[in-house]
C-alpha cells in the first residue's frame, strides 16, 4: 500500500510539474510582451523589442496547443495582443496577413472567454493593434486604387473607433471610389454630426452624392443645412444655388437670400451670395440659349440670361462697395461683365467681312463690357497675383483689347502657377 501510495503520489507531482511548466509558457510571454511594449517607444532599444516579442510569440504558441492552458483566457488575450503586434509591425502583406487573422481569431475568443474582464488590458491593446493595421493597410489599398479592399480595411478599423472623424471619413472616400454610394452616404451621414473640421465640404460632397442618387429633395437639404450650419462658407452656397436650380427653385432661393439682405443690408456676405445666385440663374439661361432652335427661344433666354448677370453685377458690386478688398466679390465682379463681352466678341470674329458695320457695332460693345471690368479685373489681380482665375480673366482684357506684350506676360505667370 505504501509503495502504491507513493507511486501515486510521484505521478500527481509529475502531472502538477507539467501544468506549471505549461503555465510558465503563459508567464513568459506575458514577461516578455510586457518587456516590448515598455521598449518599443525607445528607438535605441529596438532591438531588445524585437527579441521580446519574438520570444512572447515563442512561448504563446507552445501554451496555445497544450491542452492545459490553450483555452485560457489569458492565453487568448496574450495571442491577440502579441500577434496584433507583429502584423502592424510586418510591413509585407503576405507575411502580415495571416498574423492579422491570427490576432482577430485570438482576439475574438478572448472576449467570449473574458467574462470577468480579467484581461482587458491585453485585449484592448490587441484591438488597437488590428485597427492600425488595418488602417495602414487600407491607405496602401487607397494608393494601389483597391478601392474595395480599401473600403473593408477602414471600416474594420472604423468599427474599432465607432467615433473617430478620420476613421469615418476614409471609409465613406473609400466607398465613393468603390462606387459604393449608399455606404458612402451612411458615412457622410453620421460624418456632419461630429465635429470633424471639415465639414463644410462634407456637406457639399454629401449633397453630390445624394444628386448621384437623383435624390435631389435631399441633396437640397443637406446643403440648406450646411448653409445654415456655416453661413459664410461660398462654396455652400453657390451648391445650394446650383441644386434650387435644378429643382426649378431659383425664385425662392434669390427670396431668401433677399430677405436676409432686408434684414441685414450692411452684411457684405449676403450681397455676395445674392450676386452668385443671379451668376447662377444667368448661367442657366446661357445654357438654354446655346441649346434652343427656335429664334424666338434663344432671344428669350440671352434676355433673361443678360438680365440675371446685370443683377448679379449689382449684387457684386454692393458686396465691393461694403469691403473693396473683398476677393471673391471683385474675381466674380470682373468674371460677370467680362463673360457677355467674351461672347460677343467671339461672335464678332466670326462674322463675314462683308458685315463690316455690324463688325464695329458688336466691337464697340464689347470694349465697352471690357472696360467696365477692367478695375474689377486688376483689383483680384492685386489682391491675389498667384490666382490662376483672377490672372485669367485678367488676360481675357487684354485679348479683347489686343495687347500681346500684356497677354504673353500673363500667360507666363498663369502657367508659372501649374
Amino acid at each position: 500500500m505504501k509503495i502504491k501510495f507513493l507511486i501515486a503520489g510521484t505521478l500527481s507531482l509529475f502531472s502538477a510539474s507539467m501544468v506549471f511548466a505549461q503555465k510558465g509558457e503563459v508567464s513568459t510571454a506575458q514577461s516578455e510582451y510586457d518587456k516590448y511594449e515598455t521598449m518599443r517607444q525607445n528607438k535605441a532599444m529596438a532591438a531588445l523589442a524585437r527579441t521580446s516579442i519574438n520570444t512572447a510569440k515563442t512561448s504563446i504558441d507552445k501554451a496555445a496547443v497544450n491542452e492545459k492552458t490553450a483555452t485560457l483566457p489569458q492565453t487568448y488575450a496574450l495571442k491577440g495582443a502579441i500577434y496584433g503586434a507583429l502584423a502592424y509591425n510586418d510591413t509585407v502583406a503576405t507575411t502580415s496577413l495571416p498574423l492579422y487573422t491570427t490576432a482577430v481569431e485570438a482576439l475574438k475568443k478572448a472576449k467570449e472567454t473574458d467574462t470577468k474582464g480579467e484581461y482587458k488590458r491585453l485585449t484592448d491593446a490587441g484591438n488597437q493593434y488590428i485597427a492600425y493595421y488595418s488602417l495602414n493597410k487600407g491607405v496602401k489599398d487607397f494608393q494601389a486604387k483597391n478601392f474595395e479592399e480599401a473600403y473593408k480595411a477602414f471600416d474594420s478599423y472604423r468599427t474599432q473607433y465607432p467615433e473617430d472623424t478620420t476613421a469615418i471619413y476614409y471609409t465613406g472616400l473609400a466607398a465613393i471610389n468603390a462606387k459604393n454610394i449608399p455606404v458612402a452616404i451612411s458615412n457622410y451621414k453620421k460624418l456632419v454630426t461630429t465635429n470633424y473640421s471639415r465639414r463644410a465640404d462634407i456637406y457639399s460632397d454629401l449633397s453630390n452624392l445624394y444628386l448621384m442618387t437623383k435624390d435631389t429633395t435631399a441633396a437640397l437639404n443637406t446643403v440648406s443645412e450646411g448653409v445654415t450650419k456655416f453661413p459664410d462658407n461660398a462654396t455652400l452656397r453657390g451648391r445650394e444655388v446650383e441644386i434650387a436650380l435644378q429643382q426649378g427653385k431659383a425664385t425662392e432661393f434669390v427670396e431668401k437670400i433677399q430677405a436676409a439682405i432686408n434684414n441685414k443690408p450692411t452684411d457684405k456676405n449676403l450681397h455676395f451670395y445674392s450676386g452668385i445666385a443671379y451668376g447662377k440663374i444667368g448661367e442657366a439661361k446661357e445654357k438654354e440659349a446655346k441649346a434652343a432652335k427656335d429664334p424666338a427661344a434663344k432671344a428669350a433666354a440671352i434676355k433673361a440670361k443678360n438680365e440675371a448677370f446685370e443683377k448679379a453685377a449689382a449684387a457684386y458690386a454692393k458686396a465691393v462697395e461694403l469691403d473693396p478688398n473683398y476677393f471673391e466679390a471683385n474675381l466674380n465682379m470682373g468674371y460677370i461683365l467680362m463673360s457677355p463681352a467674351v461672347d460677343d466678341y467671339n461672335t464678332a470674329n466670326k462674322l463675314p467681312m462683308t458685315k463690316q458695320k455690324e463688325f464695329n457695332a458688336m466691337m464697340a460693345k464689347v470694349t465697352a463690357a471690357a472696360d467696365r471690368a477692367k478695375p474689377y479685373l486688376e483689383k483680384a489681380v492685386q489682391l491675389k497675383p498667384d490666382d490662376a482665375s483672377a490672372l485669367g480673366n485678367l488676360r481675357n482684357y487684354y485679348i479683347i483689347k489686343k495687347d500681346t506684350a500684356k497677354m504673353t506676360e500673363l500667360k507666363k505667370k498663369i502657367d508659372a502657377l501649374k
